[in-house]
C-alpha cells in the first residue's frame, strides 16, 4: 500500500470532506494570525512575493497577502475549501490562484517553485505519520533557497479531535533539517493571539508557532 493511499490518510481525507460537506469548519478564522500580518506588515516585513498557502481552507489567509500585493497559490484537498475561497477572493477583488490536491505532491499540481513564504495553518500538524516525511520533502521542493515559512499546529489536541494531532518544535527541527531549513522560533502562543471560529483559542490546546528558513 503506498504512503499516499494508506489507511491513515483515507481517514485524514474523508474525516476533511466530511466536515465540510457538514458545514462544520470549527478550524475557520476570519482574519490572519497576528504573527502573519507582524511577518508581511510589520517594521521588518518581508517584500511582496510568491506566497503559498498550504491547506489554505476558504482562503481567509490567501486573501489577505492578495490584497498586499502577493502572488498567491492556495491548495486544499477539500474541492468545497476551494470553492469557498475562490468565492472569498472574488468578493474581495483580489485573484490568488487556487487549487485542490494533495500537500505531499505539490509539485505534481503543476504550482511551480521559487516560493518566498509559506503558510501552513494547521495542516503538518493533522499528518498521520507516514505522510509528514513526504510533506517536508514536497513543500521543501517548490521553496526558494531562503524563503520563509510559518506553520501552526496543536502540541496537545483538543480533547474530542476526530484524528491524531500534534507537532512538537523537536520534531519540526529534526524532519525539516532533514529538507534543507533552519528553525528560527517556535513559540507557544497565548490565547489572545488566534481566533477560530469567532472565539479565541483556548491555552490548554498548546498551540505552536513555529517560523523557519530555507538554507540558501
Amino acid at each position: 500500500m503506498s504512503r499516499r493511499n494508506g489507511s491513515g490518510f483515507r481517514w485524514y481525507r474523508f474525516v476533511y470532506r466530511t466536515l465540510y460537506r457538514l458545514g462544520v469548519r470549527i478550524w475557520e478564522r476570519r482574519v490572519p494570525p497576528s504573527d502573519l500580518v507582524e511577518l508581511v506588515e510589520g517594521p521588518d516585513a518581508l517584500p511582496p512575493g510568491r506566497a503559498l498557502d498550504i491547506g489554505c481552507g476558504t482562503g481567509t489567509d490567501s486573501v489577505y497577502l492578495a490584497t498586499l500585493g502577493w502572488d498567491v497559490t492556495g491548495v486544499d484537498m477539500v474541492q468545497r475549501a476551494v470553492a469557498a475561497a475562490r468565492r472569498r477572493a472574488a468578493a474581495a477583488g483580489v485573484s490568488p490562484r487556487y487549487l485542490q490536491g494533495d500537500a505531499t505532491h505539490l509539485r505534481e499540481l503543476g504550482i511551480g517553485r521559487d516560493y518566498a513564504l509559506l503558510l501552513d495553518f494547521g495542516c503538518y500538524h493533522t499528518l498521520p505519520e507516514d505522510q509528514r516525511e513526504p510533506y517536508v520533502e514536497s513543500v521543501s521542493g517548490v521553496a526558494a533557497p531562503g524563503a520563509t515559512m510559518l506553520l501552526f499546529g496543536f502540541g496537545k489536541p483538543p480533547a474530542l479531535a476526530p484524528m491524531h494531532a500534534g507537532v512538537t518544535p523537536e520534531e519540526i527541527r529534526e524532519r525539516f533539517g532533514q529538507g534543507g531549513w533552519e528553525l528560527l522560533s517556535a513559540e507557544r502562543r497565548p490565547a489572545d493571539a488566534i481566533e477560530v471560529s469567532g472565539r479565541r483559542v483556548d491555552d490548554r490546546f498548546d498551540l505552536w508557532r513555529c517560523r523557519l528558513r530555507r538554507r540558501c
